[in-house]
């Protein structure tokens, strides 16, 4: 199984999980706005950029090494492309985690 199958298979559920908070979310008066896309967005690159740092440090260093054969051939500095769509998948779930786990009215 290639790194890309794997990804693609993640980023959907990923996917799926915050199309399923956003109804949650919807049906508990909460909207998605201007404001928390612009946060999510800032977050997201704010996090590729550290995900790049890192991964091509961790990598150079020797720590984590990859079968050339699963990956697509594309690279930022030495991290595969492949690298990023963890990162893309936390940025998904998280909110949406923290969104269906937030505070319940008391009864």
């Amino acid at each position: 199984m290639t790194y890309s199958l794997l990804n693609t298979i993640f980023l959907g559920l990923a996917v799926w999980f915050a199309v399923i908070a956003t109804v949650v979310s919807s049906k508990r008066g909460i909207k998605v706005t201007k404001p928390l896309l612009w946060t999510l967005g800032i977050t997201l690159a704010i996090m590729l950029l550290t995900t790049a740092i890192f991964d091509n440090v961790i990598i150079g260093v020797g720590l984590v090494a990859y079968d050339p054969s699963t990956l697509m051939g594309a690279f930022i500095g030495l991290a595969p492309l492949e690298d990023f769509d963890y990162t893309i998948a936390a940025v998904i779930i998280l909110p949406a985690l923290w969104t269906l786990l937030g505070t319940r009215k008391k009864r």
